[in-house]
């Protein structure tokens, strides 16, 4: 059993999703990727296709598509599910009028009406924009009553070096709300990444969570059925909540979410091909063609900057300093010339910027190439707001001579305060 401390440790960093796992060295160094964001049936079809156990189910995109699911489902009772990205869809209000994106019915006739006020309309949850996400697909599934309700999940965690199975006999509610109210019912299995789940891991986790009798080794079979995806998909976590029991006897996956160590791309290509980007805002999947991680803000000085970090203490001392941010621009390392490039074209893009900071480390990146990077943009896209650049690390001498033998109006600080405040004066002054 986790420790109370080692639990809420445990759970800050399940909180943290989707994590980054990014290796460098002198040696190698990778460039981080767009997060992989999959669906929930998505999810399933992975873990039906790898012997877990799930809902019967089909997908659709029509009414009429939806009533024939329902007669081959042939089930007691049917769920429909819309399928958008954002949590608390059972809460949701579509543009059509219908409320809730999760329906069930034990009339398959209606089915149909009921996936025709849902597909092409927007669903609208406390996670989605005020005008709501389109939903293009909805779940058909058979719907299972569920006696009890677990907690399980299979994650990378540094501070083992390695995977760690985590689990709780109460699930169907924020893990991290049990951790802070009962850490003790917080359960934890190390696993040594080079011999991988034993038997007798997979069945002390599943008396853990309650399971008896038959279902302790149904349950034991089913976490190590999860084990053997999470390696073979190169997940940096698996989590299923709930991971319950029906009154027939059954161990099941009723609900998922798969988070993707996005530098595997290379060797997982048909599943980082489902990924259709539709839920994403334009501008990220512009971004995301040149490797480059985009989020809008609301504020009018757009930052510029490598490595996730670095972005938010830019963005948290335009706010000290009494400027908005507006947006998170991170370009990460191994960065071309080209990408600088490309981020400007992006930043000046948005009617909100007034002006732009760029605020480099160069560990991994070469500021040189910044520079270049800087010059080139100012040139060719002819900037027309004031540009505040502050670089440190690999080559910044080189770096400051290019910036200063261009001829452009580029102003210079000596750190991230300097910088900051210059930009939010530039802004004021306008």
């Amino acid at each position: 059993m986790a420790s109370p401390a080692a639990a809420r440790a445990l759970l800050r960093d399940l909180a943290l999703r989707p994590r980054l796992l990014a290796a460098r060295s002198q040696a190698v160094h990778l460039t981080p990727r767009r997060w992989l964001n999959l669906q929930e049936y998505q999810s399933k079809k992975l873990m039906a296709d790898n012997g877990v156990k799930v809902q019967r189910f089909f997908v659709v995109d029509t009414a009429n598509e939806a009533q024939e699911a329902a007669k081959k489902l042939n089930a007691k009772e049917i769920v429909l599910k819309a399928q958008i990205l954002a949590g608390g869809r059972g809460k949701g209000v579509f543009s059509s009028g219908l409320k809730g994106g999760v329906h069930l019915t034990k009339d398959p006739k209606v089915v149909g009406q009921l996936a025709k006020q849902m597909i092409g309309y927007n669903l609208t949850t406390k996670q989605t924009p005020k005008e709501g996400v389109k939903v293009n697909k909805v779940m058909v599934a058979e719907a299972l009553d569920i006696s009890r309700e677990t907690y399980f999940a299979i994650l990378m965690d540094r501070s083992c070096n390695g995977p760690v199975l985590v689990g709780s006999p109460q699930g169907g509610m924020d893990i991290e709300e049990v951790a802070a109210s009962s850490p003790e019912l917080i359960f934890k299995e190390q696993i040594d990444i080079m011999e991988g789940i034993k038997d007798s891991q997979a069945q002390r986790m599943a008396e853990n969570l309650g399971f008896r009798g038959h279902l302790k080794n149904q349950a034991a079979d089913e976490i190590k059925k999860l084990y053997n995806l999470f390696l073979k998909i190169d997940a940096t976590q698996v989590e299923v909540n709930p991971f319950g029991e029906t009154p027939e006897g059954q161990v099941v996956c009723f609900d998922a979410k798969i988070n993707f160590d996005d530098n595997a791309e290379f060797r997982q290509k048909d599943i980082f091909a489902m990924d259709d980007g539709s839920e994403n805002e334009p501008i990220e999947n512009e971004a995301a063609k040149y490797d480059l991680k985009y989020i809008g803000l609301d504020g009018n000085i757009a930052c510029f900057v490598n490595g996730a970090g670095l972005a938010m203490a830019t963005c948290d001392i335009i706010f000290l300093n009494g400027g908005k941010p507006a947006n998170f621009l991170d370009l990460g390392g191994g960065v071309q010339e080209s990408q600088v490039y490309q981020a400007f074209k992006l930043l000046t893009a948005d009617p909100k910027v007034e002006a732009i900071l760029v605020n480099i480390f160069g560990g991994i990146v070469n500021c040189a190439i910044i520079a270049n990077g800087i010059t080139k943009a100012c040139r060719e896209l002819e900037l027309k707001v004031p540009l505040v650049v502050r670089l440190e690390g690999t080559n910044v001498h080189e770096a400051q001579r290019i910036l200063s033998s261009s001829g452009l109006p580029i102003t210079s600080a000596v750190d991230l305060e300097d910088a900051a405040k210059k930009a939010v004066a530039s802004v004021a002054k306008k």
